[in-house]
């Protein structure tokens, strides 16, 4: 399955410190393996899912959409204004 990420995804991993940007690389390895294990959205962001992780202490969430030959990675970023800035970015 191809991979493709958006530039904001690309620019937060880049900015994370070295073990966040190892777990971000596992979240997304278990994704692929599973790609229905992020939470459906419904309304506005229709089609997209969220996958909910937490990095020491501090909780993540991955936007991402798949289909039978890629799978699309949106954003990624704490829960405050997540939803906001996906919308923007979509």
């Amino acid at each position: 399955m191809k991979i493709i990420a958006s530039n904001h995804f690309l620019k937060f991993k880049k900015k994370s410190p070295a073990r966040l940007q190892v777990e971000i690389d596992k979240k997304v390895k278990e994704i692929l393996q599973n790609p229905e294990i992020g939470e459906l959205k419904r309304g506005d962001l229709k089609g997209i899912r969220v996958y909910k992780f937490k990095h020491e202490t501090q909780l993540l969430l991955m936007s991402y959409e798949y289909s039978e030959n890629a799978l699309y990675l949106y954003t990624i970023g704490s829960h405050e204004n997540f939803y906001k800035k996906l919308k923007e970015y979509l």
